[in-house]
């Protein structure tokens, strides 16, 4: 009898399985919205630079809307901030760019294409989960937003 149960259910088990793949798509897409923040850093010699990356995510930010534009911007800076912090980089003055100045503005270039073609998310967009920072969680009010 458990036997014959089993064989009915099996193959209902199997349909739910096929049933569910099809979303799997879905969740790929959203990671490829991303953008790579990269920071390079170095103390005496251009042959010593340090470099390390950050993915910032935009798969929950709507861009063909003025808060999603800005809200994005504001991960970008925060992060090229985290980045270069990691790297070594203090906030005393430096000459030139700094790796933080310099990591925010080679992601908002890249981003000016994104935004171009940006579409709209639609009434059928389900947001997905927010973006976790790699920074603590009080750094978006001790580096409050300039407005750029």
């Amino acid at each position: 009898m458990k036997r014959a149960i089993m064989a009915l259910v099996a193959p209902g088990l199997l349909m739910g399985a096929a049933f569910v793949a099809p979303t799997t798509p879905a969740v790929a897409q959203s990671a490829d919205e991303d953008i790579v923040i990269t920071g390079h850093w170095h103390r005496v010699r251009p042959e010593d630079a340090e470099t390390a990356s950050q993915r910032v995510s935009y798969a929950d930010l709507d861009l063909s809307t003025d808060w999603g534009r800005h809200e994005l911007r504001h991960r970008l800076k925060l992060t090229a901030r985290y980045v270069c912090d990691r790297l070594g980089e203090s906030d005393t003055g430096s000459v030139g760019p700094t790796c933080r100045d310099a990591a925010y503005k080679d992601a908002v270039d890249r981003l000016g294409t994104i935004e171009a073609h940006f579409a709209p998310r639609g009434t059928a967009w389900v947001r997905p989960a927010g973006w976790r920072a790699p920074y603590a969680d009080d750094w978006a009010s001790r580096y409050p937003d300039d407005g750029n």
